[in-house]
């Protein structure tokens, strides 16, 4: 899948723009704080109603204006198309559209346009808290496992009920009892999904790792949030006194993570930052294959000042990875000299200068 159009409106310092993106690769260059990184901003709104660069929303619509609105048409991988909008206003509000109905939540976008960021953020996901990799983790999974969801809804309601109920003593011993068995129930239903996941990512991931760097030692497991010997009614049971006491549920897929280590230490403390990027690349470009595998319909990336702290081999061997995805990517850079020879000749890359919130598309930077 694609976009083959995306309207911008109010979004931070864009001027009001509509581009038709190339299928492939899209270059968005200029200097500093002229709005590229915006562009991808909208895009990631339009796939997921929230930003990457602020919690808050306030900063992400334009001064003055009310709202914030972005639409796009989704080429979709199996033929036809898909109309998305969405729509933000300063209480937070936010108004989804797909294919003129609305929606009733994000994960309908989510569904509809996968999106993976590569950012200078992304080393979070190796020196960030475990919550990052699980929100990685379970992006994948997600895609990948109709199941998932609805599973994890489940999960989210036992925990919801039972650290009420250690908070405040409110449920009978039978109540109690139930929500603790639909609690293991979920949870060994979800550990068996990211189970399933991360061993198809690993060979793809080292495959993938491989062709960008060599970091013989590089290890990535996976820890399910408890004990891997013993079941989890055993360990609620056993800690429930000390669960009572903090007034929420210590173990369960709400505390798994993802580990790489390099040797026996963590990976984070060990790698230089030029090769976390190239960790956490091979990491999205793995999931974005897995995805692809999946359901037909690849992931759009959004990749945010790919030159920085890459040198021309590394640069190129990123570019022919993204390449040989065979999806559409958005590229920013302030110097797209510097990707001039990263591209086969015949793929379509489309280049937009971006300067003071303008967009003017421009001719492919090889002819």
């Amino acid at each position: 899948m694609s976009l083959s159009r995306v309207t911008v409106t109010a979004v931070r310092n864009l001027h009001p723009v509509t581009l038709s993106p190339s299928p492939r690769i899209n270059i968005l260059h200029g200097a500093n704080g002229s709005g590229k990184t915006s562009v991808l901003e909208a895009i990631h709104l339009l796939g997921l109603a929230r930003s990457f660069r602020s919690a808050r929303l306030l900063p992400v619509i334009q001064y003055e204006q009310l709202a914030c609105t972005v639409f796009g048409q989704v080429e979709l991988a199996e033929g036809g198309h898909s109309s998305l909008g969405i729509s933000r206003d300063r209480q937070g509000e936010f108004q989804i559209r797909i294919d003129g109905q609305n929606a009733r939540s994000a994960a309908q976008l989510a569904e509809t346009l996968p999106l993976q960021l590569i950012n200078p953020d992304s080393l979070r996901l190796l020196e960030g808290a475990p919550k990052i990799r699980r929100q990685f983790l379970d992006w994948g999974v997600f895609h990948v496992e109709p199941r998932f969801l609805p599973a994890w809804q489940r999960l989210q309601k036992a925990l919801r009920q039972r650290n009420s109920w250690l908070r405040h003593g409110t449920l009978d011993p039978a109540s109690q009892a139930a929500w603790d068995r639909e609690l293991c129930l979920a949870s060994d239903e979800i550990d068996g999904y990211r189970r399933a996941y991360i061993q198809a990512l690993k060979p793809v991931f080292e495959r993938i790792l491989a062709e960008l760097v060599e970091l013989e030692g590089l290890s990535l497991s996976y820890y399910r949030g408890w004990d891997k010997e013993r079941e989890l009614n055993e360990v609620l049971a056993t800690s429930l006194l000390r669960d009572q006491q903090l007034g929420h549920t210590q173990a369960g897929p709400q505390r798994a993570d993802l580990r790489l280590r390099f040797g026996a230490h963590n990976a984070a403390e060990i790698l230089s930052r030029g090769q976390q990027k190239l960790v956490v690349c091979a990491l999205r470009i793995a999931q974005g294959h897995l995805v692809s595998q999946a359901r037909r319909g690849q992931c759009i990336y959004l990749v945010d000042d790919l030159p920085s702290e890459l040198d021309e081999q590394h640069r190129k061997a990123l570019c022919r990875l993204l390449e040989d995805l065979n999806c559409q990517v958005f590229i920013t850079c302030v110097d797209h000299e510097l990707l001039r020879d990263c591209w086969h000749t015949d793929t379509p890359v489309a280049m937009f200068h971006v300067e003071h919130g303008r967009i003017t598309q421009t001719h492919d930077h090889r002819e």
